[in-house]
């Protein structure tokens, strides 16, 4: 059973991770626009691949997750790592394809940076589903435990819009801001899974003493 702690706890990871999300929304659109110097187009293409990867994600982490709810927090961290791994060579990425496809036209161009930031996104949609599964264990009520989730998740999401908008790009450079975003994804995943062994840990203890 999770007690208040470790709910705050999860919840405040889940936060995080929507804070990390919207970052590299706005910096990797700005970075589309740099690279391609077409800001509808960024925008268009960013907006697309987040909502297609998002919810690819969520039903492909649903899946998973369904058939190993046993490692629902390993996947979660899992997940965050690799949004993390990619977060960290986002900018330089883009900027590499820029300068190969520059020239190519508008339809090139969207295919390419449409599948980069596909497969972040994808994975950043699964972590919803996945956490659900871990919290809704002891929950007991999916709905609770969804609507919960997704309202942290969304007013961390939100704060980190802001931030990046109004704060972070008026005193760091693009790559830093998506440092910056990579940080909260590893900080994520390094809580998660010293959660985890804990548990795991005060488990083993429960039923050896009983």
């Amino acid at each position: 059973m999770l007690n208040k702690k470790q709910l705050l706890l999860l919840s405040t990871l889940f936060f995080i991770s929507g804070m990390s999300g919207l970052t590299y929304q706005v910096a990797w659109q700005r970075a589309l626009y740099s690279a391609f110097g077409s800001d509808v187009d960024s925008v268009a293409i960013i907006v697309s691949a987040f909502m297609l990867g998002l919810g690819l994600g969520a039903l492909g982490g649903g899946k998973i997750v369904d058939n190993y709810p046993n490692k629902a927090l390993q996947l979660f961290c899992f997940s965050e790592l690799g949004i993390g791994l990619f977060g960290l060579i986002s900018y330089q990425l883009i900027l590499f394809f820029g300068n190969i496809f520059i020239t190519y036209n508008l339809i090139v161009i969207a295919i390419i940076n449409f599948i980069l930031v596909l497969i972040p996104t994808l994975l950043m949609g699964a972590t919803l589903p996945i956490l659900i599964t871990y919290i809704a264990q002891f929950w007991k009520n999916d709905g609770q435990t969804t609507g919960h989730l997704y309202a942290i998740n969304t007013l961390g999401a939100t704060i980190g819009a802001g931030l990046t908008g109004f704060i972070l790009f008026n005193y760091f450079e693009l790559d830093v801001v998506t440092i910056f975003a990579a940080l909260g994804n590893f900080i994520v995943a390094t809580l998660a899974y010293l959660f985890l062994n804990k548990t795991q840990v005060s488990k083993k203890t429960g039923e050896l003493e009983s």
